[in-house]
């Protein structure tokens, strides 16, 4: 899984230019993940481990963003007057502590079902979240621009990983940042991330990744820097499985985040 696999992995991800909608999504993937929208918020559910990975990305994405703007963590609101764009919202874990930090949030989430689903828990917990079943080429065609940008577990899935960067960069404000988060196309990811989580551990639906879709951090670099973009940050992200938690790591071989902005 090195070498020319490699490489022909990222040819296959990067010549098309998405659909017959012109976009980037992959209905095989969205359909899937439609067919969980209630059970986005279940701690046990098929989103376990979504819900145990949140609380260290939405960290991250809290101190990248406050670092950037220079807010103050501790306060009630630190994200306050900021206009946020989560792409790929799925059921709201991230938006909904987002918006909680007064940060304007809208989610894009092309699920239907997902999408209605992560509207009515929002409006359950008072919160005023715009979620949107359309795609952000969509939103970069109009000229849409926000503060902040997050694509969090999202690369992974998508058709074509250069085109959709390049919309992500296309929406973040001229001042903005841009967050990401995916899984590296290592062997050790397929190890862990297919292998283990999905047939060993069942930890993850079989088939919900795809270890060709699955990209470097220097292709994801790349990706962003032609959208105009630098990468500010990257960080590793590791799982122990001693204590059921998720960590920041010097170690990129499986998951990673990172943040980019245009100076």
């Amino acid at each position: 899984m090195a070498g020319a696999d490699d490489r022909g992995a990222a040819e296959r991800r990067s010549s098309g230019n998405g659909n017959a909608r012109g976009d980037t999504l992959d209905p095989a993937e969205v359909a899937r993940f439609d067919r969980l929208a209630e059970r986005w918020w279940d701690p046990d559910g098929p989103m376990r481990p979504l819900h145990q990975l949140n609380p260290l990305r939405l960290g991250y994405v809290r101190d990248a963003i406050a670092r950037h703007f220079g807010r103050n963590i501790r306060g009630p609101r630190p994200l306050a007057g900021l206009t946020l764009l989560d792409i790929g919202a799925g059921g709201g874990l991230l938006a909904e502590p987002l918006a909680r930090l007064g940060a304007e949030v809208t989610g894009l989430e092309p699920a239907v079902a997902t999408a209605a689903a992560a509207r009515r828990h929002a409006e359950q917990g008072g919160l005023s979240i715009d979620y949107r079943s359309e795609t952000v080429e969509e939103v970069a065609a109009r000229g849409e621009r926000f503060d902040v940008v997050t694509a969090m577990e999202v690369v992974e899935h998508v058709t074509d990983v250069g085109a959709f960067v390049r919309a992500a960069c296309a929406v973040t404000s001229e001042d903005g940042i841009l967050i990401v988060s995916t899984l590296n196309r290592t062997k050790r990811a397929f190890a862990l991330a297919i292998i283990g989580a999905e047939y060993l551990l069942r930890w993850l639906p079989r088939g919900t990744h795809d270890w060709e879709k699955f990209v470097t951090p220097e292709e994801l670099a790349d990706a962003i820097a032609a959208g105009g973009l630098t990468v500010a940050d990257r960080t590793g992200v590791m799982y122990n499985p001693l204590t059921a938690s998720w960590r920041l790591s010097g170690d990129m071989s499986v998951n990673y985040m990172l943040t980019a902005t245009r100076a």
